[in-house]
């Protein structure tokens, strides 16, 4: 995950040099676009695996883990 989040700092880190060599919008937009999918897949995995993690917990517990699903669901669309 560090060197998934250190690739995205790596890409907006071009996006501003391109900015500042003034490249054309398109391509800005597409670096943009870029970053955004790396953050949200990076959002995703992480979200994925701390629900697995909780879920893992309640039923070793001998509880539902209902409550971890929405949680996980309220990050995702909070995420958005």
């Amino acid at each position: 995950m560090k060197n998934r989040l250190k690739r995205v700092e790596g890409q907006v880190r071009g996006v501003l040099r391109m900015m500042e060599e003034e490249k054309d919008c398109k391509e800005v937009i597409y670096q943009l676009t870029a970053v955004r999918t790396a953050i949200d897949k990076a959002t995703a995995y992480i979200i994925g695996k701390n629900m697995e993690q909780c879920m893992l917990e309640q039923m070793k517990k001998g509880e539902s883990p209902e409550e971890v699903i929405q949680e996980a669901i309220k990050l995702l669309v909070k995420s958005r």
